[in-house]
């Protein structure tokens, strides 16, 4: 293990927490509630595996909902 993997990793929070219904997914950080609720306590590795997976799950919310957060995250 490098000093890399160690390394904490920031939240992606954009403080835009809203929860698209469909996908369950926050329209800001992406992550799921799960996800959000155990971050402190996950290893960086766990966090580095979700953050991976962040910018797939983009498709994943519903189009309204997607509007919301690219105004959100314009505005930062």
């Amino acid at each position: 293990m490098t000093d890399d993997d160690t390394a904490p990793i920031e939240t992606p929070c954009i403080r835009t927490c809203r929860v698209d219904r469909e996908s369950r997914l926050c329209v800001g950080c992406l992550r799921s509630m799960e996800e959000i609720g155990h971050w402190g306590g996950m290893s960086p590795a766990e966090r580095r595996r979700i953050m991976a997976e962040l910018p797939a799950r983009r498709g994943r919310i519903s189009p309204d909902a997607a509007a919301l957060g690219a105004l959100r995250r314009k505005r930062g």
